[in-house]
């Protein structure tokens, strides 16, 4: 083994935590890389009498012709394991110096601990998880503080999180089974940014000042510290740091990640009924989620399990937490994000927030000049008037009918000039002609579909029949189906419709050769399309996408939606710089079966291991920005794959320039050049 060919061979490494100097693996998974490099590892530390079981890790220097054993003794019981010792081979010189860290109080540490393994390895999936966690709390933004132990303890800390078996808490939210041998007291540190629950809150418009805020599980109350710095009506109580605080009625009431640890299911219900009890308008309900294969490895306790700290902790999947809070309220949960719930107590709020979220938003055409009339009178009068009837028509073309007072804000000025709507309305169509008729028609056409998904998709959540409604669906429900009983037929009707997979390829069919502006289908198999243009889809394909999203939750994060033709499933794939880069990389994917009601996810962690997305100009539309750039790229690109002899789509950012470098071809600055 030369120089030259250690630095081939540990560049074209397909496992490892590669960094830009090294790579890192596991020797559980030297049986995934050249059997020559494997062997030559072997050799030198048979060659150096350091026997097997004292090394784990192989550090491979990309740049000199080195390698490093490292000792971390407990890499498969601890989260972030710490190294107790390093064996450097300089094999140039070829002398080796050794370093040991037993003694050490801030020894390195190893983090992202699933790259340094095969994907078939038993414990990958659990490594997995708890990088997802590190990331989804903001733990890895500054690499460079993470890599010793009190740089890390204290990055965990200023997070708001304590770490319990391997799994990041929030240090407000971890309570004892033993109260008398555990001090449950102990301190809640600062969070610097707002809570998962809370951002979702902002989100939807419920932090907007309108609604009073009540955090059930409040800690030492750092979202309260935020909410109540931007003049937010905002009241806490915590057993542990708020025990002397009332409990409050509230707008919104939110219990965040308190079931998780109440390790008495009498105890964990009644605290679930008392936060619901609080709220007159929406209680928000979030839990932590883990998969069996992570639970497995702790003490079962009732119906959780015992940490190393004698802490009790319950884990959930999705659909069981909804399962549990609908049993336990007797109310319907709705999924907003993994492992958050809202679940309305005012159920004309809760048919806003739903009828709202299955709600298209169009660019309607501006009416900016009259067109010629011999009724000198009414042009005069609408040129006069012309802003007010814009806001006017813009309204009517939202609802799909002409508003009442309450519902446009210049009512009042609509009488004063006009008499009422209906004149102010006839003068529109008057002026306009043809054209205001065939687009208030398809106004008609768009609302009355935009009702009749929202509605397939309430019974698609079994949601109950309301006694009251808020006026504005009595008026909808007047207008457009003349009663409930005939939008609710219509509705079950559809919902029942994406059973069938005929019409649902044959919707996916027209969808990709008409609706939609830019999509793919996968005949027989599934459609796929950008997340932007979910409203473009027809009636039936909306409500079998909206399922998915009710499992799911919202679509923050996702780029582009698959719809599964023939299984139930759908897809949500989520891309780094997918606006930005020609050749976005594959970060999550969620798959959502509707049949099952579960919902599985996928991450891709390792950066250089994410697959790209070759085609995506075919999920971008004439309009797009860089549109004709990412044409350009794609047209060579392709090219140079043919001539390859590449026909596949699996493939990383490293695969492909290892590909491409045969053609003397690199990506830079998001270009192909000539190397």
């Amino acid at each position: 083994m030369d120089a030259t060919l250690f630095k081939q061979l540990v560049s074209t490494m397909p496992i490892g935590k590669k960094l830009p100097d090294a790579n890192y693996i596991h020797k559980d998974g030297l049986m995934e890389i050249a059997t020559e490099l494997s062997s030559f590892i072997g050799a030198v530390s048979q060659a150096l009498k350091i026997e097997s079981d004292s090394w784990d890790l192989v550090k491979l220097n990309k740049k000199e012709f080195k390698l490093s054993l490292l000792s971390y003794p407990t890499f498969f019981t601890q989260a972030y394991p710490a190294l107790t010792q390093s064996v450097t081979i300089d094999l140039v010189k070829l002398t080796h110096r050794i370093t040991t860290y037993q003694e050490s109080d801030n020894p390195p540490i190893l983090h992202r601990k699933e790259t340094m393994l095969p994907t078939s390895h038993e414990a990958y999936e659990s490594f997995v998880h708890i990088t997802q966690e590190g990331e989804n709390a903001g733990l890895y933004e500054n690499s460079r503080m993470i890599g010793f132990k009190q740089s890390w303890e204290r990055i965990i800390a200023q997070h708001g999180y304590e770490l319990v078996d391997g799994r990041l808490f929030r240090s407000s939210a971890i309570a004892s089974i033993d109260k008398s041998a555990i001090d449950r007291h102990k301190t809640a540190l600062v969070r610097h940014e707002l809570s998962s629950p809370m951002k979702q809150l902002a989100k939807q418009g419920f932090l907007n000042g309108e609604y009073s805020l009540f955090d059930y599980g409040c800690g030492r109350g750092d979202d309260l510290r935020e909410l109540q710095a931007h003049g937010l009506e905002a009241l806490g109580w915590d057993p542990n740091f708020c025990p002397d605080a009332g409990k409050l009625t509230s707008d919104v009431v939110n219990i965040g990640f308190v079931i998780n640890v109440i390790e008495d299911q009498v105890e964990r219900s009644e605290a679930v009924i008392g936060a619901w009890q609080l709220c007159t308008k929406l209680l928000v309900v979030s839990a932590m989620l883990a998969n069996d294969s992570y639970i497995s490895q702790f003490t079962p306790y009732k119906d959780g399990v015992i940490t190393s700290r004698n802490t009790f902790q319950k884990y959930y999947a999705q659909a069981e937490l909804k399962g549990y809070i609908e049993r336990t309220l007797d109310e319907n949960a709705i999924a907003i994000a993994p492992g958050i719930y809202y679940v309305f107590r005012d159920k004309i709020e809760e048919q806003r927030f739903l009828a709202k979220r299955h709600q298209r938003h169009h660019q309607w055409h501006q009416i900016t000049t009259p067109a010629p009339t011999s009724e000198a009178q009414a042009r005069l009068l609408f040129t006069q008037h012309q802003q007010l009837l814009n806001r006017f028509w813009d309204r009517c073309l939202e609802l799909g009918r002409l508003p009442v007072d309450e519902e446009f804000a210049d009512s009042n000025k609509i009488t004063m000039y006009f008499g009422n709507a209906k004149k102010a309305f006839k003068l529109l169509m008057q002026v306009q002609g043809e054209q205001a008729e065939q687009e208030f028609e398809q106004a008609i056409k768009l609302r009355q579909e935009d009702l009749l998904v929202y509605f397939a998709l309430c019974q698609f959540e079994q949601r109950k029949g309301y006694t009251h409604l808020p006026d504005e669906q009595k008026r909808d429900i007047k207008i457009f189906f003349n009663t409930y009983k005939i939008a609710i037929t219509e509705a079950k009707a559809l919902l029942f419709a994406i059973a069938d997979t005929q019409l649902i390829e044959q919707a996916c069919i027209d969808a990709n050769n008409i609706n939609l502006p830019a999509s793919k289908l996968n005949s027989g198999h599934s459609l796929e399309f950008h997340k932007k243009f979910l409203s473009y889809l027809p009636a039936l394909l909306r409500v079998y996408v909206g399922a998915a999203v009710q499992l799911y939750g919202e679509l923050d994060e996702i780029d582009l939606i698959k719809i599964h033709i023939t299984s139930g499933k759908v897809s949500f794939m989520g891309y780094d710089n997918f606006d930005t880069s020609p050749l976005p990389t594959l970060r999550e994917r969620i798959k959502v079966k509707m049949r099952d009601l579960e919902v599985d996810f996928f991450d891709y962690l390792e950066i250089e291991q994410r697959p790209i997305l070759l085609d995506k100009i075919v999920f971008i539309d004439l309009n797009t920005e860089n549109y004709n750039k990412q044409k350009t790229f794609n047209k060579r690109l392709n090219k140079e794959l043919i001539k390859l002899e590449f026909n596949g789509r699996n493939i990383t950012r490293l695969q492909l320039n290892t590909l491409l470098k045969k053609s003397e071809i690199k990506i830079q600055n998001n270009q192909l050049r000539k190397i």
